[in-house]
């Protein structure tokens, strides 16, 4: 069974760093990307981030390029968004979804299949 589960949010205050986590299970990451999306209260789904293995490619939304970072770790079978100098505007619940294999990265939420419950990243001080 296809499975994702995030973990890692928190409070932070602005300037700080988390790095949230993506555990897979039930699929190969060599072949099926990831992405992370957030949402935050009174706003559209946004596409943050997405890692290919199998084309060895990363994609990032502008509001996040140069802070955050995408990797994947395939002996742990996840993959990390490591979030640097948050701003409040960063607050939202963060999702990571798998794409259909060999299929690329993508900003679109409908693009994805099975999506996790979601981490809670609050940004304030």
């Amino acid at each position: 069974q296809v499975q994702v589960v995030e973990s890692g949010g928190g409070l932070v205050e602005p300037g700080g760093s988390l790095r949230l986590s993506c555990v897979a299970s039930g699929f190969d990451l060599d072949y099926q990307a990831i992405g992370w999306f957030r949402q935050a209260p009174g706003k559209e789904r946004e596409g943050v981030s997405c890692i290919s293995l199998h084309e060895s490619s990363t994609l990032y939304a502008d509001s996040v390029k140069g802070r955050f970072t995408i990797a994947a770790d395939k002996a742990r079978n996840t993959v990390y968004l490591q979030m640097n100098n948050l701003k409040p505007d960063d607050t939202a619940v963060y999702y990571c979804a798998v794409r259909p294999r060999f299929y690329s990265c993508s900003h679109s939420w409908n693009d994805f299949g099975t999506r996790g419950q979601g981490t809670e990243v609050a940004v304030s001080s």
